[in-house]
């Protein structure tokens, strides 16, 4: 798996592709799964086997490994003031 480190304060961007049992899975779903790693003001949109999420990393920087259903993960903002 890659590994991704994510930045105090800075908003990321990630396209998930879904396999075919996980499409299920509702965005309010997802949502949580972000949430419970320590993502804040995220919102996920899309349907069936591709979604787009938008998340903030309010905690110290991280390095991890992205799940292979992340297959992009762009940073789209930084908040200056929080670094």
């Amino acid at each position: 798996m890659a590994m991704y480190t994510v930045h105090k304060g800075v908003r990321y961007r990630a396209v998930i592709a879904l396999n075919f049992w996980e499409q299920v899975a509702s965005n309010d779903a997802i949502k949580e799964k972000l949430v419970e790693v320590g993502f804040t003001d995220v919102q996920v949109t899309g349907s069936g086997h591709v979604r787009n999420a938008e998340a903030t990393w309010p905690l110290a920087d991280a390095t991890a490994q992205v799940p292979p259903q992340v297959i992009s993960v762009r940073q789209i903002e930084t908040q200056i003031a929080s670094r």
